[in-house]
C-alpha cells in the first residue's frame, strides 16, 4: 500500500516585538524616592559615625556580623550603625569617613527637589579626593589601629613612606594641598596677600583717631540757590520729556491681542480649571521719536567770558597761515569729479511694501507656546510679539517663582510643537526682564541691499568705515564701524551667505567712501567670488608693484602681500611717531590742517581693509608663513588704519590660532552644522539654530545680536562696479611697498671652485630622492641647517634644484644619476 503524503501546515511565524531600550532617566516620582533614599541614609551614618567615636572599643569586641541579633552594641544606630562605623572608618578612611555622610544627604536633596546634577557630580569628585587626601594625612602621624586614618590611609601612607620617604610623602601631601586650594578654591598668593593686607588696613583704621571728622562744616549749608536751581531744571525738563512721550504714543502702531477677554489674573486657573491664555502685544517697530528742547530767541542768555590780555599778540604759526591761503587739504581733489553710485543700481526685493503681519500665524504660535509651557505647569503672565523680515520674537514673562532654567530646556519641545526649523530661546534677554522665543516666519522676507543702504541710519551714520549688514529682528537697519571692531571674524557652513556677506562689506564702503580714503586688499582662492572687483582696480585696490593682477587668487602670492602690508604698517607707524599722533584719525586731521610737512615723508593715509575668502586654505598650503603676519597685523594694524576681514568655514584651532582669534572679538556666524562649530566661532551656542539663507549672529565681545543679512546679487555688483570702473581712475592702484621675499634674496654660488666638498654627494642624495629640502640633506648627511642651507643655494646654482617655494619642498630638476653626470661634466668642459 502506498503511504500517503502528510502535508505539514506551516504554522505562522510570530514577529517578535522589538524590546524597548533600557531608559536610565528617573521619574520624578522615582527621583523622590531616592532623594529620601539618600537623604536619611546620610543622616543616619552620620550619628552612627558620631557615636561609634565614642563606643567603638566596646562596640569591636562585640561586634561580628551586623545581622547577629544577640549582639549587644552601644552604637546610636545599634548594629547597623556599628557595622557600617566599622567599615568606613576603622577599615576605611577614619574619620574623613564623615564626608560620605555629608555627600550622600546632600545628593538627597538634590533628587528630592530635582536641582542640576552637574554640580552634585563635582561634590562627589571633590568630596572622594578631599577624603583620600585626609585619610593620608591622619594617616602620616598615627599607627595603624587609630580611628584618625584608618586602614587605608595608614596603608596608602607606609607605601608612600617606602618608596619615598618620610620627606617625599610630606612633599606629595603639600603638593595635593596647594593643587586643591589653587583648582578648586582659586587661592593665589596674590589673593590670600591682599586679603591680609587689607585685613591690616581695616584693623589700623580702626584704631586711628579721626577728629577731622566731627568738625561741622559751614561750606555745604551755604550753597542752596545752586541745588534749587538744578532741581527746578531738572523739573522743567522732565516735565517736557514727558510731554513728548505723551505724543508720540500717542501715534505709535501697536496691536494688542486679547483672547478671550482676559482679566489681571492671567496665568492662574478659573472655578472650572481651565488655564486662561495671556494676551499678546503686537508691535512693528518704528522710528524712534526725537526730543528736540528749544528754548525761545527771546530769552537767549549771552554768556561773555573775558580772557586776560596778553601784553604782546601771538602771531599766527605757518600751518595757520596756510589754512588761511589755500583751505585744508582735501585728497579727493585728484578725483573731484568722482560720484558715488546711485541707490538706483541696487534692486528692490520688496518694492516697498513693510513687513506684512500674518495674525493667524501670530495667534496660532502664541497658542502653542503657551499650551506647551501649560503643560509643564510654567504659567505666563504676557506675551508679546515682535516681527521682523525672517524670525517673530516672542517676548514672554513668567510667572513669579518659575525658574529661566527651565524654560531653556524646554527648547525642543517648543520646536516640536511648532513645527518649525531654528527654534532659539534667549533666557533673559539682556537689558529686559523678558524670556525671548525666535520662531521663524513660515513666509521670510528677503532684505535688500537697497533698503539697508537708503535707511537714514546708515546714510547719516558719522563712523570712519561704516558697514550695513542688513536688518535685525525689530526691522532696524543694522550699522557698525569696522574701524572700531577693529577686525572681523566670519565663518558659517558652505552656502549659508558667507560671500554675499562680503559683497554686502565691500559694497557698504563704496557707497560711503570715497577712492582717496579707503584701499582694498583682495584675497579670493576661490577665483570667481571676488574677481568683479577688478573693474575698480585704479580706484579702490591696493597692489604690490609689477603685479598684473590686483586681485590675489595664486596662494604662493599671498604670503609676499602680507608681509608687504607688515612693511606698511611698520613705515606708517614711524609717520605717526614722528607726527606725535596715536591713531590715523588724528594724524590725517593734522595732515588736512597742513601742521605736517610733506617734505619730511608725512602724507594723507587711507584706510585699507585686507579681505580674505576661505581663510583655512590658505593655511593649508602656506602655514606659518601666512599666520605669522596676520598675527602681526591683527595685534598691531589697529592704531594706523589696517583692518582685516577674514572668512572661514570653520575657525578651528589649526586655522584660527589663539592669537589671531584674541584679537577678532567682533565675529559673524551664519548657519553652522552642530553646536561644537557654534561654541568655536561665537563661544557660545545658538548658531546651530539658525535658518540659513543670510540668517546669522553678530557679536562683538558682549550681546549676540541676531541679523538678516541684506542680499545683494551678482547683477547688482557688476551695476555698482561697472559704475565707478567708468569713471575717471588714478593712473595705477594703490601701490603698497616693496617686498623681497626668500626666493630671491639669496645669494647663488655661481662660482664652481667655491662648493661644498659634500656638493656631489649632495647631489646625488636629492635627485635620488626626487626631494630638494635641506632638512633632507642634514639626516642623509649629518649636516649642520646651515652647511644644508648653503648646499641648497649651491645646487640650485646649478640647475639641479628648483627655486624656493614657500613650505613646499624644492623641485628636483634633474631626473636621475645619469642626467646628473652629464650636467656636472659639461660644467667641467666649460
Amino acid at each position: 500500500m502506498a503511504k500517503k503524503k502528510t502535508t505539514t501546515k506551516s504554522k505562522p511565524k510570530k514577529t517578535k516585538t522589538p524590546r524597548k531600550p533600557i531608559s536610565f532617566k528617573l521619574s520624578r516620582q522615582q527621583q523622590i524616592i531616592l532623594g529620601s533614599f539618600l537623604f536619611f541614609l546620610g543622616i543616619a551614618l552620620f550619628f552612627s559615625f558620631v557615636s561609634y567615636l565614642f563606643t567603638w572599643k566596646v562596640d569591636q569586641s562585640v561586634l561580628t556580623d551586623i545581622t547577629d541579633r544577640d549582639a549587644q552594641t552601644k552604637n546610636w544606630l545599634s548594629n547597623f550603625g556599628a557595622g557600617m562605623s566599622n567599615f568606613f572608618i576603622y577599615k576605611g578612611f577614619g574619620v574623613s569617613a564623615f564626608i560620605i555622610s555629608i555627600l550622600l544627604t546632600i545628593s538627597g536633596v538634590y533628587y528630592f527637589f530635582d536641582y542640576t546634577k552637574a554640580k552634585l557630580r563635582q561634590f562627589w569628585f571633590w568630596g572622594i579626593l578631599v577624603m583620600l587626601w585626609l585619610s593620608v594625612f591622619f594617616g602620616f602621624f598615627h599607627k595603624q589601629n587609630d580611628l584618625l586614618g584608618g586602614r587605608v590611609g595608614y596603608e596608602i601612607n607606609d607605601y608612600l613612606q617606602d618608596y619615598l620617604g618620610l620627606i617625599g610623602a610630606a612633599f606629595i601631601l603639600a603638593f595635593l594641598a596647594i593643587a586643591y586650594a589653587v583648582v578648586r578654591l582659586k587661592m593665589t598668593p596674590d589673593k590670600v596677600g591682599t586679603f591680609f593686607k587689607s585685613t591690616k588696613d581695616q584693623l589700623s583704621d580702626e584704631f586711628k583717631e579721626t577728629p577731622a571728622d566731627t568738625i561741622e562744616t559751614t561750606e555745604t549749608v551755604q550753597a542752596p540757590e545752586a541745588d534749587q536751581i538744578v532741581e527746578d531744571t531738572s523739573a522743567i525738563v522732565e516735565e517736557v520729556v514727558k510731554n513728548t512721550e505723551e505724543e508720540n504714543t500717542s501715534g505709535k502702531s501697536t496691536f494688542e491681542m486679547n483672547v478671550e477677554n482676559l482679566q489681571p489674573t492671567i496665568g492662574k486657573k478659573k472655578k472650572k480649571d481651565e488655564l486662561v491664555d495671556p494676551p499678546m502685544e503686537i508691535t512693528t517697530p518704528d522710528p524712534e521719536p526725537e526730543l528736540v528742547i528749544t528754548t525761545d530767541a527771546s530769552e537767549e542768555i549771552d554768556i561773555e567770558i573775558k580772557a586776560p590780555v596778553e601784553e604782546k599778540e601771538v602771531k599766527k604759526n605757518l600751518s595757520d597761515q596756510l589754512v588761511d591761503d589755500f583751505g585744508e587739504f582735501d585728497p579727493t581733489l585728484e578725483l573731484g569729479h568722482y560720484k558715488f553710485p546711485p541707490i538706483d543700481l541696487l534692486k528692490d526685493y520688496t518694492k516697498g511694501q513693510g513687513i506684512t503681519i500674518n495674525q493667524q500665524e501670530l495667534e496660532e504660535n502664541k497658542n502653542r507656546i503657551v499650551e506647551t509651557l501649560n503643560n509643564y505647569k510654567i504659567g505666563i503672565a504676557n506675551i508679546k510679539a515682535t516681527v521682523g523680515p525672517t524670525v517673530t520674537l516672542y517676548e514672554i514673562v513668567p510667572e513669579a517663582g518659575v525658574r529661566i532654567s527651565k524654560i531653556k530646556n524646554l527648547e525642543d519641545d517648543i520646536a516640536l510643537s511648532l513645527s518649525a526649523l531654528g527654534i532659539r530661546i534667549i533666557a533673559p534677554i539682556p537689558g529686559k526682564g523678558t524670556i525671548g522665543i525666535e520662531v521663524p516666519n513660515k513666509n521670510p522676507r528677503i532684505v535688500s541691499m537697497r533698503s539697508a543702504v537708503a535707511s537714514p541710519k546708515f546714510q547719516e551714520a558719522e563712523m570712519e568705515l561704516p558697514l550695513t549688514l542688513g536688518k535685525t529682528i525689530s526691522n532696524e537697519t543694522f550699522v557698525v564701524d569696522l574701524a572700531k571692531m577693529p577686525h572681523l571674524l566670519m565663518a558659517g557652513a558652505t552656502g549659508q551667505g558667507k560671500s554675499v556677506g562680503l559683497n554686502a562689506i565691500l559694497a557698504s564702503l563704496l557707497y560711503k567712501k570715497h577712492p582717496a580714503e579707503v584701499k582694498f586688499v583682495l584675497v579670493d582662492p576661490k577665483k570667481v567670488e571676488l574677481t568683479l572687483f577688478n573693474k575698480i582696480e585704479r580706484h579702490y585696490l591696493a597692489k604690490l608693484p609689477d603685479t598684473e593682477e590686483a586681485i590675489i587668487t595664486d596662494n604662493s602670492k599671498v604670503i609676499n602681500t602680507l608681509n608687504s602690508l607688515c612693511i606698511e604698517m611698520d613705515a606708517r607707524y614711524d609717520l605717526l611717531k614722528n607726527a606725535m599722533c596715536r591713531n590715523i584719525k588724528e594724524y590725517n586731521v593734522k595732515f588736512k590742517a597742513r601742521k605736517l610737512n610733506p617734505n619730511n615723508g608725512h602724507k594723507f593715509l587711507p584706510y585699507i581693509v585686507l579681505v580674505v575668502d576661505e581663510f583655512a586654505d590658505l593655511i593649508m598650503t602656506s602655514g606659518k608663513e601666512v599666520e605669522t603676519p596676520i598675527a602681526r597685523l591683527a595685534q598691531l594694524a589697529r592704531a594706523i588704519g589696517i583692518h582685516l576681514i577674514i572668512a572661514t568655514q570653520r575657525p578651528s584651532v589649526n586655522v584660527i590660532t589663539g592669537i589671531i582669534k584674541a584679537n577678532f572679538p567682533a565675529r559673524i556666524a551664519f548657519r553652522v552644522t552642530s553646536k561644537i562649530d557654534s561654541r568655536t566661532i561665537l563661544d557660545t551656542s545658538g548658531a546651530d539654530q539658525l535658518i540659513g539663507r543670510g540668517d546669522m549672529l553678530y557679536t562683538q565681545g558682549n550681546d549676540v545680536v541676531r541679523i538678516q543679512c541684506a542680499f545683494v546679487d551678482t547683477p547688482e555688483v557688476e551695476r555698482i562696479v561697472d559704475y565707478i570702473g567708468g569713471q575717471k581712475a588714478y593712473p595705477d592702484a594703490h601701490l603698497l611697498p616693496e617686498y623681497v621675499g626668500e626666493e630671491s634674496g639669496t645669494s647663488l654660488d655661481i662660482d664652481a671652485s667655491d662648493r661644498d666638498k659634500l656638493f656631489r654627494e649632495a647631489a646625488e642624495v636629492l635627485v635620488i630622492a626626487q626631494q630638494g629640502s635641506a632638512s633632507l640633506l642634514q639626516r642623509k648627511l649629518k649636516l649642520g641647517y646651515n652647511r644644508a642651507g648653503r648646499l641648497i643655494d649651491q645646487l640650485e646654482a646649478a640647475g639641479i634644484v628648483g627655486p624656493f617655494e614657500g613650505s613646499k619642498a624644492r623641485q628636483v630638476l634633474v631626473p636621475d644619476i645619469m642626467a646628473l653626470d652629464q650636467l656636472l661634466n659639461n660644467e667641467g668642459n666649460e
